[in-house]
């Protein structure tokens, strides 16, 4: 492991001598994937830092086991090395952890969508909630939000959202969050005050790039079209709305969501991509996908993942199991979503190390 470690370092010094270049700041496309790679091995490298240093510590105390007379150094080095050996147990875990791989795609940005499902106007305020809830954690992670699409719902809310949200480890923290979101609370439009349950749609989908999967351009037919607009100034006068068929699969994907056309081909072949890659890794299904499915569901949108229970003060998810799947409701609401984000990952840790 050590020898590993060191070559992690080596790449993560070599890293940071390109970030000190002056003439990196020219190129932000390549400085920002320059940052990101830093930003990773990070941790790992200094985790691998206080390991050493433990390890170092320990052979010097077995040394001067070997070597001293003096009963009293000997002492003290039994007692140091008795005190350092659970500190490299534990970082050791640490390690393992850090160098377990991930999901090739936890550092892509996401097209994250959230639309009102069934309730209909309570349906609207609880997408309109849960928009506040995720915007206050984006701010806390320091992510960069654009606001694509946005449709109001009759009293208030939203039936519809697209943003797109880039940063550092966005999919890793938000692909647990794809699924029906349920709420159980007395509707403000509701007069004998009972409660209701409704439910709203969230989609997390990470941001893809050509380079991502093997597509030929030739293989690709695509059509132009004029979307639909809200009428009034807001109508839709240039033919922003873009589709993609994948001639070889007949997978065909569009986006509308953008008065940019350029913005609309970017999310049309994000999801183009999505779905290639999802069709080809159900056809390759191995004994680690299927674990993770079972453990965190699909992401398809008909699968109830959380509930948001109003009176009872608590968020429920259910893919967790015993005390740990329950939630502060308040807190969550005011985007403290890291218990439920880390809570999740561990258990897809488990299922992914379990698996291999």
């Amino acid at each position: 492991m050590l020898q590993k470690l060191r070559a992690i370092r080596d790449k993560y010094l070599h890293l940071e001598e390109q970030l000190s270049d002056p003439g990196l700041a020219a190129d932000v496309d390549r400085a920002k994937k320059v940052n990101k790679e830093y930003k990773k091995l990070q941790p790992v490298v200094q985790t691998a830092d206080r390991y050493e240093k433990v390890l170092n510590d320990i052979n010097s105390a077995k040394e001067v086991l070997k070597t001293e007379t003096d009963p009293e150094m000997k002492e003290m080095a039994r007692e140091e090395i008795e005190s350092l050996v659970p500190q490299l147990e534990t970082l050791e875990d640490e390690l393992v952890v850090l160098l377990t791989p991930k999901d090739p795609e936890d550092e892509k940005d996401v097209i994250f969508e959230i639309r009102a499902g069934t309730g209909g106007d309570e349906a609207s305020l609880f997408a309109g909630d849960l928009y506040r809830m995720y915007n206050r954690y984006f701010a806390e992670q320091g992510w960069d939000v654009e606001l694509l699409d946005e449709t109001p719902g009759t009293v208030g809310g939203y039936s519809k959202l697209v943003m797109e949200v880039s940063g550092d480890d966005v999919y890793r923290k938000l692909k647990f969050e794809s699924g029906i979101h349920r709420v159980q609370r007395i509707p403000e439009t509701e007069a004998k005050g009972r409660v209701h349950t409704s439910a709203a749609s969230v989609a997390a989908l990470p941001k893809m790039e050509p380079e991502d999967i093997d597509i030929r351009k030739d293989d690709i037919k695509t059509d132009t079209f004029r979307a639909s607009g809200a009428g009034g100034q807001h109508v839709n006068k240039t033919e922003s709305g873009v589709r993609f068929t994948h001639l070889p699969t007949g997978v065909v994907a569009e986006s509308t969501e953008s008065r940019s056309q350029h913005k609309n081909r970017e999310i049309a072949m994000g999801r183009l991509i999505q779905q290639i890659r999802e069709a080809q890794v159900q056809k390759e299904a191995s004994a680690l996908s299927s674990a993770r499915k079972s453990l965190v569901g699909s992401g398809d949108r008909s699968e109830k993942i959380r509930t948001y229970n109003w009176p009872q003060n608590r968020v429920t998810d259910h893919r967790l199991e015993g005390d740990s799947k329950n939630f502060n409701l308040d807190k969550v609401m005011e985007g403290d979503l890291d218990g439920i984000v880390e809570a999740l990952t561990i258990a897809d840790n488990a299922a992914r190390m379990q698996a291999e």
